[in-house]
């Protein structure tokens, strides 16, 4: 069932809803990661000053310069690290209208569903976004000591993060928060099994930045199937 809704969203994914919605996440998070970078270095240039003090050398001109293109470089390759996971968070508040136009396809005889509401998106995204950003931060410290594993906790972490955020996007518009959540735990590994077929492209620069589309639209594929198994 897994891989039949993934290549159900995957041939939909032409669908002008799903490209408004990819670059409108891409575009918030660029605006969102170079603030923070412009932020960070403003703090380091304010602490450092013009000269700094050094002891038994003195006075240093150059300190701050080092500071800033350390600081900048690290922002750099934190961005990048960051990315996905940002615009995965970021993406989530409009997917939405990706279930939506899954559902005006493929299950055109639904009634309307449940609008989430901008406070309600709001508030998930933010702590999807502090769940994903924390949980992919204290992984490095699990690469440094398991190199070998690194991918597969990368894979199976970000696997259940994302099936936990996408399944519960599609279903309680439709169910409500209480009932999806009941639902979700009593299909946790089939929805974490669909959740890991998302996180592998995770893994492949570009390609990943379509995964919260793709997620969004397999979970509501996943979901749809759920129900009517058990219904």
């Amino acid at each position: 069932m897994i891989f039949a809704c993934f290549f159900k969203a995957l041939s939909q994914i032409s669908d002008p809803r799903f490209r408004k919605v990819l670059m409108l996440g891409i575009g918030l998070t660029l605006v969102l990661l170079i603030a923070a970078t412009a932020a960070f270095l403003m703090l380091i240039q304010w602490l450092a000053g013009d000269t700094t003090e050094v002891w038994l050398i003195g006075e240093v001109q150059w300190l701050d310069d080092l500071l800033g293109w350390t600081g900048f470089l690290a922002m750099f390759v934190l961005s990048i690290f960051l990315m996905v996971p940002v615009a995965s968070a970021i993406t989530s508040m409009f997917l939405d209208e990706v279930a939506q136009a899954v559902e005006d396809r493929h299950y055109p005889n639904l009634p309307p569903a449940t609008r989430v509401s901008l406070w309600d998106a709001t508030r998930d995204t933010v702590n999807f976004l502090g769940v994903l950003v924390g949980a992919n931060l204290l992984a490095l410290v699990l690469y440094a000591f398991v190199p070998p594993l690194m991918l597969f906790i990368f894979w199976g972490m970000n696997g259940y993060l994302l099936g936990h955020e996408y399944f519960q996007l599609a279903a309680m518009r439709r169910v409500g928060r209480t009932k999806a959540r009941e639902l979700r735990k009593a299909n946790r590994g089939t929805i974490w099994l669909a959740g890991i077929l998302m996180a592998v492209p995770l893994s492949i620069p570009l390609v990943n930045l379509l995964i919260p589309i793709l997620g969004a639209a397999t979970f509501t594929h996943v979901f749809h199937g759920l129900k009517n198994r058990t219904a």
